[in-house]
């Protein structure tokens, strides 16, 4: 018994946005040092929003969108540079953002 192959199963092959072959910028000073500020302005608006009203927003969304632009203000970007921004600045909100709720509790 034959069986059709269904949409799912038919193989395409999958090109990558970045080929492996490809070398570009990915953790340069510029973007590390733009993560951290961001880190630092987050958190701090993390902790003040977590202590006046009990609940914090995650802040990966807003970096990403101000580092795409603030680096193209910089000169030319790389979507990796985008990437180590966003993952910096969304690891120091996190990290205020886990410090205000914990801390209190063991006051």
């Amino acid at each position: 018994m034959a069986t059709k192959k269904s949409d799912l199963e038919k193989s395409v092959a999958f090109k990558p946005y970045i080929s492996a072959k490809e070398v570009i910028a990915e953790m340069t000073p510029r973007a590390l040092l733009l993560g951290a500020i961001f880190g630092v302005i987050f958190g701090a608006s993390s902790v003040y929003l977590a202590l006046k009203v009990g609940l914090t927003v995650s802040a990966s969304v807003p970096i990403a969108v101000l580092s795409i632009t603030v680096l193209r203000l910089f000169g030319r970007a790389t979507i990796l540079e985008n990437n180590i921004v966003q993952t910096t600045g969304s690891a120091g909100e996190s990290i205020a953002a886990g410090v205000v709720f914990t801390l209190p509790a063991l006051l």
